[in-house]
């Protein structure tokens, strides 16, 4: 969190930290957000997840022209969707054969795993 605060001084309005199988931090000014990995039951091949979230998060922002709190929240959960289906397999071998379809299905699979409002 230090760091994040640091980088946030220099400039950036938002920080996002990638921790791998523990998830995405992001930080502003006025909050912090925390959502885990995707969970997996096995791990094939961790190579290129942190591209793949990448590629996920900006490919939803260019989608949605959405960069407000909730639209970066969005977007930070299709990237952790992407990523998921990344490790899956060796290199991209898994998101050559992803439908939109897939992403979709395991994106609203996220939504559940992580809604405490019910």
């Amino acid at each position: 969190m230090r760091a994040a605060r640091s980088i946030l001084r220099m400039g950036p309005k938002v920080v996002l930290i990638k921790r791998g199988e523990y998830g995405v931090l992001q930080f502003s000014d006025s909050s912090v957000f925390a959502t885990p990995a995707y969970p997996l039951e096995e791990v094939f091949d961790p190579t290129g997840a942190g591209d793949s979230f990448a590629g996920g998060f900006l490919g939803h922002l260019a989608r949605s022209w959405d960069g407000s709190e909730g639209g970066l929240r969005r977007a930070i959960v299709y990237g952790s969707v992407v990523a998921s289906f990344t490790v899956e397999d060796f290199g991209l071998k898994r998101l050559a054969a992803l439908s939109v379809d897939e992403i979709e299905e395991r994106y609203q699979r996220f939504i559940e795993l992580t809604d405490f409002h019910t």
